[in-house]
């Protein structure tokens, strides 16, 4: 844990293009988003290329990547755990953990269930009554 004086030493890291240093601090400049707005689609790729950092996705890297299920950012949203989610909404655990690890998909009418809990949570509890904790 680095102590309170080697904290407040100043950054010696190159701070990024047109960044003013305060205080040891690299603050960018204001965005230009007139400027931003006006680019065409071949100007932010051509832009995002010469960025080091932050290069654009390949489509590899894209193949790659892994996407996570409606239902676990619906859970996520509601920071509820699998648990606490499968509990409050009776659905059976090992349902959930299937539609979220994507080994199986909700039918019909699990998907219109969802969509139900999605716009209002709230509503599906009083809904389900003392069953639901």
């Amino acid at each position: 844990m680095p102590t309170k004086a080697h904290r407040s030493m100043p950054s010696t890291k190159a701070a990024p293009k047109g960044a003013v240093r305060s205080r040891g601090v690299a603050r960018l400049p204001p965005t230009d988003w007139e400027a931003l707005a006006a680019m065409t689609d071949a100007d932010v790729v051509a832009a995002a290329r010469t960025d080091r950092d932050n290069q654009p996705l390949s489509d590899n890297d894209l193949k790659r990547m892994k996407r996570r299920s409606r239902v676990f950012v619906m859970r996520r949203a509601l920071r509820l755990s699998q648990e606490a989610f499968a509990a409050r909404f009776q659905i059976p655990l090992g349902t959930l953990r299937d539609w979220e690890q994507g080994r199986t998909e909700p039918d019909q009418a699990a998907i219109a269930y969802l969509k139900v809990i999605a716009a209002d949570p709230a509503f599906v509890v009083r809904a389900l009554g003392s069953g639901a904790k």
